[in-house]
C-alpha cells in the first residue's frame, strides 16, 4: 500500500467513524424516545423497556458512563410526563444496577446469559424497590410482618416486570444479533464500533 492509498483509507475511517458516530447519537436518541413513549402510553403496571434498556446499554455500550446515562435519561424523560415520586432516587439506582448487570454480558452475550441477566434484573428490582417502600413509603408499618406484606403485595408487579424485561429485551439483543449478521464486521471493526 502506498502514502496515497493509506491517506485514502484514513479519509474513509474516517467518514466511516463520523456516519458511526451519528448513527449512535440516533441510535440512543431513539431509544430514549421509546423509553419515554412507552412508559407514558398506557400498559401493565411495569412492563416498561427501561429494564432491558438498561441491561442493554450496560453489554452494548463500552463507554461506562453513557450506558449509565442513556436508560435514565429515558427514565427522567418519561418522569416528567408520569410524574416525579418520592422514591425516584431508589428506582434509578435499580436500573443503575440493572446497566452493571449488563456490564457482565459484555463478553458474551449467550442466550442463556441474557436470561440470566433479565432474571437477576427484574429480581434486583422487586427487592430494592419494596425494600425502600417498605422502609420510606409509609405504607406499611416497619416491622417484619409488614416487610413481608410490602413483598407480597408486590409480587405480582414482579411478574410484570419480568415479562417486560424479557419481551423487551428480546426485541434489543435479538435485533442487536440480527444487525451484527446483515452488517458483518471484523472483530477489530467490532470493538471500535461499540460505544
Amino acid at each position: 500500500m502506498n502514502e496515497r492509498d493509506a491517506g485514502n483509507r484514513g479519509v474513509v475511517n474516517g467518514s466511516e467513524e463520523r456516519n458511526l458516530y451519528i448513527l449512535r447519537g440516533l441510535i440512543a436518541a431513539a431509544l430514549i424516545l421509546t423509553a419515554a413513549v412507552l412508559r407514558i402510553l398506557p400498559h401493565p403496571w411495569n412492563f416498561t423497556p427501561v429494564g432491558a434498556m438498561a441491561i442493554f446499554s450496560g453489554s452494548v455500550l463500552r463507554k461506562r458512563w453513557v450506558a449509565f446515562v442513556l436508560p435514565l435519561v429515558g427514565l427522567l424523560a418519561g418522569d416528567v410526563f408520569v410524574g416525579f415520586y418520592k422514591l425516584m432516587f431508589i428506582v434509578y439506582a435499580s436500573f443503575a444496577l440493572s446497566v452493571a448487570i449488563g456490564r457482565w454480558l459484555a463478553t458474551s452475550r449467550s442466550v442463556a446469559r441474557v436470561g440470566g441477566a433479565v432474571l437477576l434484573g427484574a429480581v434486583q428490582f422487586f427487592v430494592v424497590t419494596n425494600f425502600a417502600m417498605w422502609a420510606v413509603g409509609g405504607f406499611y408499618p416497619r416491622t417484619v410482618s409488614g416487610l413481608a406484606a410490602c413483598y407480597i403485595t408486590g409480587f405480582p408487579l414482579f411478574w410484570n416486570t419480568l415479562a417486560g424485561d424479557a419481551v423487551y429485551a428480546t426485541v434489543l439483543f435479538g435485533g442487536y444479533a440480527l444487525a451484527e449478521k446483515a452488517f458483518p464486521r471484523t472483530e477489530e471493526n467490532r470493538a471500535e464500533a461499540r460505544v
